[in-house]
């Protein structure tokens, strides 16, 4: 009996050691955080003006009750309990960053992360007392000031992040003492002085970022510089940098990115940035630069020398690999450049605003595969405009605007799926109502202005489609016929102000419209009948423009139902009856033209048609009620004289809105109205 209870005793020691040796292996590391990070954390939240609508739930979580280390946004060494990284990036902390802040009570911090919490006022120089620091990043915030001297006791950052602040300061002079660092973005601030020489003798250095400054001087770089470097990206762009590109850039062997877009950088491009295999992507828009695009510039895959003064190319016989190509606004002459017709993998292409000539050349159909968007606009471009587009599926931007092109419209252009943008406006281009457009989904800007197109806008036995359209300008060409009452009823996304595709947000020429832009222009044409009661359904119009056509009838009254209309123009038609009085009451309709129509009875009482000029209303005898607007200047039979007077009038009108409507609240783009819905007249 007592041998077995000894039995079970023995038993019971044995398996309460196996159950204390296999506990540790089943369950989770606990890091046990020291009190004094723990009070470190909790003080330096409680430096900030937190309240109910914006602080974090994880933040107020914090407290004493729980180990620190599982706190959200903390680390700690799991070994020793000390805090080694603070993740608060996106906490409203909506405060400055004290000297005396207990976040410098944390020692052992390795990574600091403030980003994006709307930090104000000076970074405190006694950051430079966590020496143990390897990464900060207070990006997005709005700091002011100078970077700390102190921060250069740091010796072993690697990771400096500032963009996006409002520092106006010189960088430290001599920053070779941060022999670590791989990773330094300054960008999007108003930093000033010279170029930081001393920064790119760091050997270890791999990606800077200095855009979107206010630095000066000449790009250069310092003879130490190690030829082992591991830079791999370097943004110079949107700074007051002049003189040439340095020949000594071609010692960053390992480079791939290289943007210095938006300078004042002048001479030719080097011939040693040929030495720079690895060179990828080459950005050097908006600058001075003169004379060839060299052939080795060829091997990259994405280059953009647009606003330039370059003229030429240089021959190349290498395989070339680009995708992205932008040479617009050069001094480039002479037939288009048969060499992209090989470039199978080509993207985005934009020879807009040179001197091209001749015609564009059917083999532009094997790199037209995977164009998604093309932009010849601006040239002298002419014949006619290829049948290429059987395969162009994914092309999404066509703009050919602005050229010598004539002959018919390309119907392979039904194969373009994807459209979302197409302009062949003022050319030569001589065909019927391009009716099958209606089918193309995604199509959100169509523009055939001042062309010579010719018949009806309006099939029966067509469809009319467009559900997708947001801008459609057919103005000044030689369209005809009626407009049934139901022509518009199908356009669906202008009868709402809901943002749909973001179909500007690639398009230079579009850049600045706004989402919800809504426009028709049908002016300048030969279109007849009744104005279409299917408009009233459009309320997301910003902008109408029936003018110089042979219109007859009355206004309908259900254009008032238009309530975003900012500007309306009816003039030079053959409407009869009255101004719908409702019209009175349109609060956003700043512009609006009535004139040269057989119009009677009262004008409308409002606002904003007491703010119209008298021109609006001319050669309408029948009509009253203008001796506010007019004061008495204008009799309503003008004479010869008195018309070409008021033509002026409304020419600068039109120019005053596109500029006032830019700038205004509430309103669109300037840029889009004065292109778009600019009235011309014809005496």
């Amino acid at each position: 009996m007592i041998l077995l209870s000894h039995c079970y005793c023995v038993s019971g020691f044995f398996v309460i050691y196996v159950s204390l040796l296999l506990h540790p292996l089943a369950s989770p590391t606990l890091h046990f955080c020291r009190h004094d990070q723990r009070d470190a954390l909790l003080d330096f939240i409680d430096e900030f003006p937190f309240d109910e609508s914006t602080t974090n739930t994880w933040v107020t979580s914090w407290n004493k009750s729980s180990d620190c280390c599982h706190w959200k946004g903390v680390t700690c060494d799991g070994k020793y309990g000390q805090v080694i990284s603070l993740e608060l990036n996106e906490t409203f902390l909506n405060s400055s960053l004290k000297s005396s802040s207990s976040l410098f009570r944390l020692q052992y911090l390795r990574h600091l992360n403030l980003s994006s919490c709307n930090l104000q006022g000076e970074i405190s120089s006694s950051l430079g007392n966590l020496s143990r620091l390897t990464s900060v990043d207070l990006s997005y915030n709005k700091l002011v000031g100078a970077i700390p001297v102190s921060l250069a006791k740091l010796t072993k950052l690697s990771y400096i992040s500032l963009n996006s602040n409002n520092f106006t300061s010189t960088l430290p002079s001599d920053m070779s003492g941060f022999h670590n660092l791989e990773h330094f973005d300054v960008s999007k601030n108003s930093f000033v002085g010279s170029f930081p020489k001393s920064l790119f003798s760091i050997s270890s250095l791999q990606y800077v970022s200095l855009g979107d400054n206010q630095f000066t001087g000449a790009v250069e770089f310092v003879n130490t510089f190690s030829s082992s470097s591991k830079l791999h990206f370097l943004g110079l762009s949107r700074n007051r940098f002049d003189g040439p590109i340095p020949e000594s850039i071609s010692k960053f062997l390992n480079l791939r990115q290289l943007y210095m877009s938006g300078n004042n950088v002048t001479g030719s491009i080097p011939r040693s940035i040929s030495k720079l295999v690895n060179l990828t992507d080459l950005h050097l828009s908006n600058n001075k630069l003169i004379g060839q695009v060299p052939s080795f510039l060829w091997r990259m895959t994405t280059m953009t020398l647009s606003h330039n003064l370059f003229s030429s190319f240089e021959n190349s016989s290498q395989e070339t690999l680009i995708q992205i190509l932008d040479l617009s606004y050069n001094s480039f002459q002479g037939p288009f450049p048969h060499w992209i017709c090989k470039l199978k993998g080509l993207r985005y292409l934009d020879l807009s605003n040179n001197l091209f000539n001749g015609s564009i050349p059917p083999c532009l159909s094997n790199s037209i595969v995977s164009l998604t968007e093309m932009n010849l606009r601006n040239n002298s471009f002419g014949g006619a405009l290829p049948d290429i587009f059987v395969d162009a599926t994914k092309l999404r931007s066509l703009d050919v605007s602005h050229n010598q092109l004539e002959g018919k419209f390309p119907n392979s252009l039904i194969n373009c799926k994807a459209l979302q943008l197409l302009s062949v406006e003022s050319n030569r281009i001589k065909d019927e109502f391009p009716y099958w457009l209606g089918s193309l989904s995604s199509l959100n800007v169509l523009i055939l202005r001042s062309n010579e197109f010719y018949g009806p806008l309006y099939h029966r036995h067509v469809s009319n489609g467009f559900q997708s359209l947001r801008v459609m300008d057919v103005s000044h060409n030689d369209f005809t016929g009626t407009l049934p009452p139901h022509y518009f009823a199908s356009w669906h996304v202008m009868t709402t102000l809901t943002e749909g595709n973001d179909y500007m947000v690639n398009f230079t020429r579009f850049e600045r419209i706004q989402k919800d832009f809504r426009a028709i222009d049908f002016s300048g044409n030969k279109i007849c009948g009744k104005i279409p009661e299917s408009l009233c359904f459009l309320k997301g119009l910003r902008l109408l423009n029936l003018s110089g056509n042979a219109f007859t009838s009355d206004i309908p009254r259900s254009l008032a139902n238009l309530t975003n209309l900012e500007a309306l123009d009816l003039s030079r038609n053959k409407l009869s009856g009255q101004i719908p009085q409702d019209f009175g009451k349109l609060s956003f309709l700043s512009y609006m033209n009535f004139s040269h129509n057989l119009l009677h009875g009262p004008v409308p009482r409002g606002t904003q048609i007491q703010r119209q000029e008298c021109s609006s209303f001319l050669d309408n005898p029948g009509l009253y009620g203008l001796e506010e607007i007019c004061q008495h200047t204008y009799t309503l039979n003008p004479t010869i004289q008195q018309v070409e007077e008021h033509s002026e009038t409304e020419e600068q009108m039109f120019s005053w809105l596109a500029a006032g409507i830019a700038y205004g609240p509430g309103v669109l783009c300037g840029l889009v109205i004065g292109h778009i819905f600019l009235s011309h007249n014809h005496a």
